[in-house]
């Protein structure tokens, strides 16, 4: 379902929050477990006294309202790619408004992908220290049982990822009930230590994080790099904005998740005013002794959920990333029958799975981790703010002035925490930043190679009426229809020309098939299909589709109608001929020698055309070429 079919089924919009507090909010919900903690502990540590914590408080409330509130809720999420959402479909959308404008458009490409590439690392951080601190909690319960911590988190994260593979559906079921309970025990619990000290509400006013800000001068900047591990995961609001649709996400911010955050946040606060001996982990703290190993339990279980909900979020943003032509073709299953937004991928699967465990291992204990979170978040906000004042100027014809207005207010909040965050770099911080640069190399040279090999196919491609012309009358035909795949819009596939040198004979009715991935989410049914007919029983068709759909082309054939196709689609009668390009780099100029060996290693990795397209095994004739480039 899209957003505006979420939204225009009013109905629904309760059970629709229900889905979205257990998907969109897990990780933004989770940081209470160690904000606070890394403020007034962690490399940077606070004094803390009454005038600090008060300080802390109130910079965490405005800070939660000017960036979730503000920024993602009320702005960002207003621009939507036809309801989809997130750092690829804002790229899409955007860089569609700047075409004519070959700098921006370049320059928007650019910010689009490192914010995608950027994720990838903080998919890595997030589950890995959300569950580690979680399972910190038994060293609350019962100190003796603290060197278990973590050997439990890799189990727990274990289980966690080899579950991806039968789906999460009926998992997802459970996620909305237990992060509503989880929500709702925040804010119990905030509101049981606010009413020991009430006066910790005077936070909500923000002259004290402003003279918090002038009194600390260097050490309030410093904290900024903690206080933003309270708004890790905003992100999410818009990235998942096309399940669930804008209405039920602001609902469920609104009505539930944002105050329970502050309530919890603020009870903590109170907590720390009167016993600063609970700061070793003021969030189980809160509870009384007796609640502290269900708190445990109930942690570790939201925090498998916000951890799943970002592992979804990768096989997502790769499968966009995949469609879009940044990366090769990989192995990716549909888990379920329902809901098309329900894929697991294998490679990314298991990458994540052995760098979280490789972070765990390293890091040991969640306040390290720590210092390794909020660079990609905080960058990623940076690359948001740019791409949303594009939108402004290029899509909602905003003037200059108030695009200035917005968009320096948003900009001084993000490069302030990005700058502070940016001290953790020697610490940890680097972590993301180099899985971010890996990916986004990665990224733009497969683009770009792709770019160049589909170059030096089409020049040395042979004109499909030159070709049908020079065919001689000695050359049977032989029953049935031959569909050729080839990514190029005009000229002969070269397994065509392969298929009639071998064979030496051609198909009685032949299809040269290119499938066209468009900058929108979703391409509906009656685009889908487009037919030439170049010559009698000779056709080129194009299937067309989104970034966010799975390409199945004998799907698509055989819900064609037979006038769209020009002829009667049969299964049985119909051979597919693909082509497998190896390529084989040369020292040419404008691609450096390395890059040009990345993308050969990654064209040697992808899946095939058959796998990929869903092409039925005992139809498919495979044919080898090479390509220099």
């Amino acid at each position: 379902m899209t957003a505006t079919q979420a939204e225009g089924t009013s109905r629904n919009v309760p059970a629709l929050m229900l889905a979205a507090i257990g998907v969109v909010f897990g990780d933004i919900g989770t940081s209470p477990l160690y904000a606070m903690k890394e403020i007034f502990s962690g490399p940077h540590a606070l004094a803390m006294d009454r005038a600090n914590i008060l300080g802390i408080l109130s910079l965490v409330f405005w800070s939660i309202t000017m960036i979730v509130s503000v920024k993602y809720v009320i702005v960002i999420m207003r621009a939507d790619n036809r309801g989809e959402g997130g750092s690829l479909a804002l790229l899409a959308l955007v860089s569609h408004a700047a075409e004519g404008n070959k700098r921006l458009a370049l320059l928007v490409s650019a910010l689009g992908i490192f914010a995608a590439a950027l994720f990838y690392g903080d998919s890595m951080i997030t589950p890995a220290i959300s569950v580690l601190s979680a399972v910190e909690g038994l060293g609350v319960a019962a100190p003796s049982l603290e060197r278990w911590v973590v050997p439990l988190t890799l189990t727990v994260l274990a289980a966690l990822f080899l579950i991806q593979r039968q789906g999460t559906t009926v998992v997802g079921r459970l996620f909305g009930p237990v992060m509503l309970g989880w929500f709702l025990v925040l804010a119990i619990l905030g509101i049981r230590n606010i009413a020991h000290v009430p006066s910790v509400l005077a936070a909500l006013s923000p002259h004290h994080a402003l003279m918090f800000l002038v009194r600390e001068d260097w050490h309030a900047f410093l904290a900024l790099g903690s206080v933003v591990l309270a708004v890790t995961g905003a992100e999410a609001l818009y990235t998942d904005m096309g399940h669930f649709g804008r209405l039920p996400i602001r609902l469920a911010w609104y009505l539930l998740v944002l105050p329970a955050l502050v309530l919890n946040y603020f009870g903590q606060g109170a907590l720390l005013l009167t016993d600063p001996s609970a700061l070793a982990n003021p969030f189980f703290r809160l509870a009384p002794a007796w609640a502290t190993m269900p708190m445990v339990l109930l942690a570790t279980g939201a925090t498998v959920i916000a951890s799943q909900a970002v592992i979804s979020g990768a096989f997502s943003v790769t499968r966009q990333a995949i469609q879009l032509g940044y990366l090769p073709r990989m192995e990716i299953i549909h888990t379920s029958r329902d809901e098309i937004g329900q894929i697991y991928l294998p490679f990314i699967n298991w990458m994540l799975m052995i760098s979280v465990f490789a972070l765990v291992l390293g890091f040991q204990n969640s306040s390290n981790l720590a210092a390794a979170y909020g660079v990609a978040v905080t960058g990623t906000m940076v690359i948001d703010s740019l791409l949303i004042g594009s939108v402004m100027l290029l899509i909602w014809k905003w003037t200059t002035r108030k695009t200035a207005i917005f968009v320096g207010g948003f900009l001084v909040v993000d490069l302030a925490f990005f700058l502070a965050n940016a001290t953790k770099i020697p610490y940890g911080g680097w972590f993301p930043l180099a899985v971010g640069l890996m990916v986004f190399t990665m990224l733009i040279t497969w683009k770009r190679g792709r770019r160049q090999l589909m170059e030096r196919l089409k020049a040395h491609a042979f004109p499909v009426v030159d070709f049908l012309a020079s065919l001689s009358d000695r050359v049977p035909r032989v029953p049935g229809t031959a569909v050729f795949l080839t990514g190029m819009s005009e000229g002969v596939p070269i397994a065509l020309l392969h298929n009639l040198k071998h064979n030496r004979i051609i198909h009685e009715r032949v299809v040269l098939l290119t499938v066209l991935v468009e900058e929108t989410p979703f391409i509906p049914e009656e685009r889908r299909l487009e037919n030439r007919l170049i010559a009698p029983n000779v056709h080129r068709l194009y299937l067309r589709y989104g970034f966010m759909e799975s390409p199945n082309i004998p799907k698509a054939l055989a819900q064609a109608r037979s006038d769209q196709l020009g002829f009667f689609y049969e299964p049985m009668s119909v051979s597919y001929f693909v082509s497998r390009e190896t390529v084989i780099p040369l020292k040419r100029p404008g691609f450096s020698g390395w890059r040009e060996q990345l993308f050969a290693t990654l064209s040697r990795t992808s899946t095939s055309a058959a796998d990929f397209f869903h092409l039925p095994s005992d139809r498919v004739v495979e044919l080898g070429s090479q390509v220099e480039i």
